[in-house]
């Protein structure tokens, strides 16, 4: 049977003609297995083997909340300046532009409007890949603009955090933020509009001590890390060992500051019946 007998050794397609594999079609878990990106997103980004929660970006987000993923994005190129002439080993305006190349954004946040089963609804939701989501005058901008357009069109607003904390180079300009972004739900709910913040991993610094924390409704992607200064910090602090686990959802949960952990697979259900809910 001549087909089990090799005629020619070694490989002989030309290496011109080699293809390799695309890249992203695949996701290792964090216990070392293989999963199909596909299959991922099928099941919006959960491992389905021991349901850890990928980390992902706003694009999507909105393919997992909004109505056949269309919507539509307000103040989509608005970007960052120099205020302070901010230079490290680079400008902060090269810097922006490498990362705005590097990730297709203008910015750490975007701020969209749409529909959830039928429901309107403002998210402006944060990206880590850009400068570690920090929190800059553009991302305080698009979360004010994204409350004023909620308020002048009686839409709740939800607001999904995953952020490092205060972008440095701005500075003072970037802790402004907090007190913008705070003041601005405070209209929200002086007009009796529903403010939903979601917690993901991560979310610390300034985020988590301003907007992240100020929701009608708190709710955490289970295991999701949640703190304002990091474990050292705090140890050399307090001087104090602290809590296994203290900066968690689960733990967040137990000890009252959020009100629900949420699976991403179940997100777009309960956010349809909440928002049901206060409608009525």
């Amino acid at each position: 049977m001549a087909w089990f007998k090799r005629k020619e050794q070694g490989i002989q397609t030309p290496t011109s003609e080699k293809k390799d594999s695309p890249d992203g079609l695949w996701y290792k878990t964090n216990q070392g297995k293989i999963i199909h990106m596909q299959e991922l997103r099928e099941n919006a980004y959960v491992c389905p083997d021991d349901e850890f929660h990928v980390r992902i970006g706003s694009k999507e987000y909105f393919e997992i909340i909004f109505d056949n993923n269309t919507f539509t994005e307000l103040d989509e190129n608005m970007t960052s300046g120099n205020p302070l002439s901010f230079k490290d080993s680079k400008t902060y305006e090269d810097r922006i532009a490498a990362s705005q190349k590097k990730t297709e954004l203008k910015d750490a946040c975007r701020t969209v409007v749409g529909k959830v089963n039928g429901l309107d609804l403002v998210v402006s939701c944060m990206d880590f890949s850009f400068i570690g989501g920090s929190m800059g005058s553009v991302v305080g901008e698009k979360i004010a603009r994204g409350i004023d357009h909620a308020l002048a069109n009686k839409i709740p607003f939800m607001m999904i955090s995953k952020s490092g904390g205060a972008r440095m180079m701005e500075a003072g300009f970037s802790l402004m933020q907090m007190a913008k972004t705070s003041a601005k739900l405070a209209l929200l709910d002086e007009a009796g509009l529903p403010y939903i913040s979601l917690l993901t991993d991560p979310t610390t610094g300034g985020v988590t001590a301003s907007y992240a924390m100020l929701g009608d409704i708190n709710i955490a992607e289970p295991g999701a890390l949640i703190g304002f200064a990091g474990p050292r910090v705090i140890r050399e602090t307090i001087g104090k060992d602290l809590p296994k686990g203290f900066q968690s959802a689960e733990f967040l949960q137990e000890h009252g500051f959020v009100d629900m952990i949420v699976n991403r697979r179940e997100l777009k259900r309960k956010l349809t019946t909440f928002l049901k809910m206060i409608q009525n």
